[in-house]
């Protein structure tokens, strides 16, 4: 099993930025990319950004060049810049291993006009 927590969101005005962590533990050996997903109210939950073992990216057309997405051992960070009010949503870490994914509890991003 595989448990992630995340941290970081919160509310700021548009423009501004956000960085989101999430930390993995537990079967990490198992963990073949890390990513984060997003889902805004009434909407589908959508990818926003992934990242593998060997640190291919990949991101959303909506958030590219505005988000990075990085990872240092068992940590995804996800920096958000030039944030939109369309950015709103519970961000989703996510971790994919052999069968299966594995997700966090989610973390509240709002951003106002």
């Amino acid at each position: 099993q595989v448990q992630l927590v995340e941290s970081g969101g919160g509310s700021v005005q548009a423009g501004g930025s956000l960085r989101l962590s999430c930390a993995a533990s537990g079967s990490i050996f198992v963990i073949n990319a890390m990513g984060w997903y997003r889902q805004a109210p009434g909407k589908r939950r959508e990818l926003v950004a992934t990242i593998t073992n060997n640190r291919s990216t990949n991101y959303a057309a909506s958030v590219k060049g505005r988000f990075t997405i990085s990872r240092d051992k068992n940590t995804v960070l996800l920096q958000m810049n030039s944030l939109k009010p369309e950015d709103t949503a519970v961000y989703y870490c996510n971790a994919l291993v052999l069968g299966g994914n594995h997700w966090g509890q989610g973390t509240q991003v709002t951003i106002s006009s």
